[in-house]
């Protein structure tokens, strides 16, 4: 953790960002607007809560964002989920990368879980 002088140096970050576009452009035209919007906040709240976690300057409050930005993980999961099912009751292909979403959300999950075990074991 020394060598981390931002949010920005984190790789967990990075991939919450890129998971946030990579969802807004794939249900960018969706017609289940509910959903998109939902899923779109969960996935933007993902690298939001771990930025402004970082930002407060105080490892509990750090760790409580980060457990924020995991649970926005699970309800993007969950979303993701919902979604295929959605579209396949409608007879409509599932959303591009669907798969691949939901594998990322599991892999950012465990990112954020490593990162909170590793700031939890600095707290006095």
């Amino acid at each position: 953790m020394s060598d981390i002088n931002t949010f920005e140096d984190l790789d967990v970050w990075k991939a919450g960002c890129q998971l946030a576009v990579d969802v807004c452009v794939a249900t960018n035209e969706s017609k289940q607007f509910a959903l998109r919007d939902q899923m779109q906040r969960s996935a933007i709240s993902i690298p939001s809560n771990i930025a402004e976690g970082c930002e407060r300057d105080s490892t509990p409050d750090f760790i409580k964002f980060l457990r924020y930005s995991k649970g926005s993980c699970g309800e993007l999961r969950t979303q993701l989920y919902i979604a295929e099912r959605v579209q396949k009751q409608l007879g409509q292909p599932i959303i591009s990368g669907s798969r691949e979403m939901i594998s990322e959300t599991r892999k950012i999950s465990k990112m954020l879980q490593g990162l909170i075990n590793a700031l939890k074991r600095r707290l006095p």
